[in-house]
């Protein structure tokens, strides 16, 4: 049986075009109803009606339909402690938490006067997606306990500063006895989430709480200040042309998990490339700007490793990379292909040739490493197995500007 897993908002009329066409494949004597069954069952859940109240709740939750959200969880009371996509790796968790991800206030205190007891879990999504009067009302549900121990991972992964401001304001801390708080550090800078200026602020709000960052070039660059990396280059000017390795980018004693073997990337992979190519990977434009107007070679190479994997430049940073993700995933960004047109108009070569090797991390889909031997940019993204990652926009500047495969 096909498993099959309900998206963050699940449609109702999808569900039963799904039905239809699997009624389809059944035997000719089989009826709506056993196709209805066998899909509700591939969802997880024993029978169709259980599905349709699923979709529904989540549904009125989004609609922010508190009228209709009370008649499901009242019908039905052991909704209110069972996640409502079903799933349980959704993190979107039961009713109180998934309303907590949309701000649905009016609907968290009638779920809440209904016997769901969910806060904290519900918390920590508000937080994550920076709805600060939610983190508020949970919070006083909750009868404002201390938050020394809540974590700051949340926000960090999806690069909120307003949930971020507001679990400091509620008391969380980033240091606590153990010292660091490793998994907050390791959602930051290891999130897929692409937003250079909100993980400036952020890193910059964890040094005002007592977070004393290492002074290095790459921190530097995550921090987003082009004061401490200009004092880093004139200091050493061959930073220009060095490559950091992995635990350059991810420190070990900050985001340990980030640095552990086999190297993942989110795109076009990091370990052993010079700062041009970070500043791609993590979609920081103005530092890139900065690095060319330094002197930078835009066709700086990474390093090559003994088996020839390596050389790539910047270029192909710009063709695979995260920030691509997120364009290609309709989150209302442009693909404008800024960066790509940045390094052209810079003097990159469209036509360099390099090895690359690129094993996504579980989050994405996870799987063996694959090589692309010999590729130029456009090869690059021609061959590359994550189409989602590729940018058609940035494909199209380069074959304009006389790269080819």
């Amino acid at each position: 049986m096909t498993v099959r897993r309900l998206p963050v908002r699940p449609d109702l009329d999808q569900l039963h075009r799904q039905a239809k066409e699997l009624l389809r494949d059944l035997p000719t004597r089989a009826k709506l109803a056993d196709a209805q069954l066998e899909l509700a069952r591939s969802y997880g859940v024993a029978n169709w009606p259980r599905l349709v109240h699923a979709v529904k709740l989540a549904d009125a939750i989004w609609r922010d339909d508190l009228n209709t959200v009370r008649d499901i969880v009242t019908y039905d009371p052991r909704l209110l402690h069972e996640d409502v996509l079903i799933r349980t790796d959704s993190n979107w968790g039961p009713p109180l938490t998934y309303a907590a991800n949309l701000g649905r206030n009016e609907i968290i205190l009638m779920l809440h006067r209904l016997g769901a007891r969910d806060l904290e879990s519900a918390a920590g999504r508000a937080a994550l997606q920076g709805k600060v009067d939610t983190v508020h009302l949970i919070y006083d549900l909750a009868g404002r306990p201390s938050l020394e121990k809540l974590s700051l991972a949340g926000p960090a992964y999806t690069l909120s500063v307003e949930g971020t401001a507001v679990l400091f304001t509620l008391g969380a801390r980033l240091i606590g006895p153990d010292g660091i708080d490793h998994n907050t550090m390791e959602h930051l800078l290891g999130t897929d989430s692409r937003n250079p200026a909100a993980k400036h602020r952020i890193l910059e709000m964890y040094v005002e709480h007592g977070f004393d960052p290492p002074d290095t070039t790459v921190m530097a660059l995550h921090r987003g200040r082009i004061d401490l990396l200009e004092a880093h280059v004139a200091r050493d000017p061959d930073l220009l042309t060095r490559t950091f390795g992995i635990t350059d980018v991810f420190p070990i004693d900050l985001a340990p998990a980030c640095s552990r073997e086999p190297y993942t990337a989110q795109g076009t992979p990091v370990h052993g490339t010079t700062l041009l190519h970070l500043a791609a990977y993590f979609d920081d434009i103005e530092i890139a700007r900065w690095l060319l107007d330094r002197g930078m070679n835009p066709d700086a190479p990474a390093a090559i490793s003994e088996d020839g994997i390596g050389g790539y430049t910047p270029l192909y940073s710009t063709v695979v990379s995260q920030h691509n993700f997120w364009v290609n995933y309709g989150k209302g960004r442009p693909d404008d292909a800024e960066f790509t047109r940045l390094l052209l108009d810079r003097g990159a070569n469209p036509n360099v040739r390099a090895s690359l090797r690129q094993r996504f991390e579980d989050g994405h889909g996870g799987g063996p490493s694959r090589d692309y031997r010999d590729v130029t940019p456009l090869g690059w993204g021609e061959q590359f197995h994550g189409k989602i990652f590729v940018s058609k926009e940035s494909m199209r500047l380069i074959e304009s500007r006389g790269g080819s495969l």
